[in-house]
């Protein structure tokens, strides 16, 4: 049985449902297909308990396409993003510096968000617009393209004719595969941890990111749980050592993670299971391919640093976005999508490479590096003219 739409996205994570909205919301035709269900219940097995921190352009996006609204209530706002170097003989901060958006502007950087309560808004949001088909369950398992549309086949056996295919379906992505563009990635032998917490001490809506070595470990602001202040945190690691972690008993647990938060909140108390996943960098030879445009992980991936990767991804549904109201009449043809590549490409390979630096610097072991990383931290900060531009480039708007 063959249908037809507009736009075909494959892939319905919190990239891919976004997607489905703003174009949805621009009167384009979309079917949304991902093989998983979603899971939309915090304590629910499967779901998803890492958080998104939307920044400035990235809220803005959501409030276009109708998301905003209904995520605003759950939202903690990111006010300060605070850089700690714990990287002495002793898990203590030895540099603390604070960039607060204040000083460019008169908004948060962004705002806090659990992933599981995301997709629960995401899908009540996609079920008010009619031209939105969501399939979950099903799986997009073939892709033929010719130079006036695209031909998707789904695992139930349907076969989709569309004039634009949008790949979100992740860092293996099917549809990245299926058009033979190749993917450089990079490993780090690291391994994240990811998971929430109550803490004694309120967080004040500073986002906190601690560098000692492994990797960072960051307490993101979340609404009070249970009368208490409370964090999501990523803790990253080399993966033997995050391994152990994930084994450890809880009290030991939050012993150990309590330490190497280094007390800033005082007794850190688990809020939720842990969740583990490898860290990797990953970028996509090219976005674009006949009829196809790859966006989110199956364009670029980047290890959890600075609330980069999803807002990544939005900056490339705003770019395809642009051209697609544009010209209309020509969704999908060569001449948008090389036009998308083009805007994208160089861009997502800076902050890749930026953030493999940053990542690279945060897992330093041996002292004398550390302590060079702490004096780079408090060189940096020192230039006013130098804080201002990082904090504009972290929101993507320079």
């Amino acid at each position: 049985m063959a249908e037809t739409c507009d736009i075909l996205i494959s892939g319905g994570g919190i990239a891919g449902l976004t997607a489905a909205a703003a174009f949805a919301s621009k009167g384009f035709s979309v079917i949304c297909a991902d093989p998983a269900p979603p899971v939309t219940e915090r304590d629910a097995e499967g779901s998803d308990l890492r958080t998104t921190a939307f920044l400035q352009p990235a809220q803005a996006l959501l409030e276009r396409c109708g998301i905003w609204a209904r995520l605003a209530d759950h939202a903690a706002p990111l006010q300060i993003m605070r850089i700690v170097d714990a990287g002495g003989a002793r898990p203590e901060p030895r540099v603390v510096k604070d960039f607060n958006a204040a000083d460019i502007s008169d908004q948060p950087f962004g705002w806090n968000l659990p992933n599981w309560l995301l997709r629960r808004e995401m899908i009540a949001r996609l079920a008010e617009l009619p031209n939105v088909d969501l399939r979950f369950g099903t799986g997009t398992t073939g892709l033929f393209t010719r130079t006036d549309e695209a031909r998707v086949g789904l695992s139930g056996g349907t076969q989709v004719t569309a004039k634009l295919v949008v790949a979100c379906d992740g860092r293996n992505s099917p549809m990245r595969e299926a058009a033979g563009i190749p993917v450089k990635t990079t490993r780090y032998g690291q391994k994240a941890l990811a998971f929430a917490v109550t803490h004694p001490v309120p967080h004040d809506n500073v986002s906190t990111e601690i560098h000692r070595s492994g990797g960072p470990f960051t307490l993101v602001p979340l609404p009070e749980y249970q009368g208490q202040p409370s964090s999501a945190i990523v803790w990253m690691e080399r993966g033997p050592r995050a391994q152990d972690l994930l084994n450890l008993a809880p009290a030991a647990f939050e012993a150990a993670m309590t330490e190497r938060s280094c007390g800033l909140f005082g007794d850190l108390k688990l809020a939720s299971r842990r969740t583990i996943w490898p860290i990797i960098s990953q970028s996509a030879e090219r976005l674009n391919g006949e009829r196809l445009a790859l966006m989110a992980e199956a364009a670029h991936v980047v290890p959890p640093i600075g609330a980069q990767g999803l807002n990544m991804s939005l900056g490339d549904l705003r770019s395809l976005l642009e051209l697609a109201e544009a010209r209309p009449e020509s969704l999908g043809d060569a001449q948008m999508l090389a036009a998308y590549h083009k805007a994208r490409h160089n861009e997502i390979l800076l902050r890749v490479k930026g953030i493999d630096l940053l990542n690279r610097t945060s897992m330093l072991a041996p002292r004398p590096l550390r302590d060079l990383r702490a004096f780079g931290l408090n060189a940096l900060y020192s230039l006013a003219p130098v804080r201002k531009t990082l904090m504009q480039m972290g929101l993507g708007v320079k």
